[in-house]
């Protein structure tokens, strides 16, 4: 009966190690740390879940511009109906090359100038194809950030939180597991949540820049082509 009394004071006596305590009972330089990071990875995850949706939207708006765009039918028909309010970079690549090459026409300068408009159409391609990307890629050096720095945040909270504990063990002069546990599982919490930012990051931000590189090559690529029609267009009005 007595044992049984004194392991179930032993039990109500230990300390909670849930995360939650772990988080309430840390010191408050560890507990900005770990603010910190959760801040961190909740915008991550904001800007991951955004850009895949993104990219795949743009797959399927290039795939049927695409479609389009290859089935024959007039490019100044197309262009009134994507050229006001292009959806997508391909879109407003193709727009942007039509509407310099409407206004030269509308000029009568297509026979004169047949050189300086091709080099013009290609420049406003190229210019549009690099506002575009550009814009794609906002938020992706936060990313690249958090996926090195996090884990040297979350390390800096686990120094700072083991120093912390060194100095209460040393006040206390007690050195038992029982009282030196909590502490240390609170500094390390810190690490776990560095890595717990950083690892999906990392991984997001790999993909995420893959995607924009084939989706600029696509775009260099359809840029390529339309330059090669307006060549031939500009060769068979001269």
């Amino acid at each position: 009966m007595i044992d049984t009394l004194i392991m179930g004071g032993d039990i109500a006596a230990s300390p909670d190690m849930s995360l939650v305590a772990l988080f309430l009972r840390a010191d408050w330089v560890v507990k900005a740390v770990m603010i910190l990071l959760i801040l961190a990875s909740i915008w991550c995850w904001a800007i991951i879940f955004e850009k895949i949706g993104r990219m795949r939207k743009l797959q399927r708006l290039a795939n049927k511009f695409e479609d389009a765009f290859w089935s024959g039918g007039s490019l100044d028909d197309l262009y009134q109906r994507v050229g006001q309010y292009p959806g997508d970079p391909m879109s407003s690549v193709f727009s942007a090359a039509m509407r310099e090459w409407q206004r030269s026409a509308s000029r009568g300068h297509l026979r004169e100038s047949a050189a300086g408009l091709q080099q013009r159409v290609d420049r406003v391609m190229q210019v549009t194809m690099a506002r575009e990307i550009e814009r794609l890629e906002k938020y992706l050096p936060f990313l690249a950030s958090v996926g090195s720095a996090a884990p040297f945040v979350g390390l800096f909270g686990t120094v700072w939180g083991i120093m912390n504990s060194f100095t209460s063990i040393a006040a206390t002069k007690q050195t038992s597991l029982a009282v030196v546990a909590p502490g240390i599982s609170e500094a390390l919490f810190a690490t776990a949540l560095g890595l717990v930012a950083a690892i999906p990051a990392t991984v997001a931000y790999n993909k995420i820049s893959t995607d924009l590189t084939r989706y600029a090559g696509r775009l260099e690529a359809f840029s390529g082509e339309f330059s090669s029609i307006i060549s031939r267009q500009l060769d068979e009005e001269a």
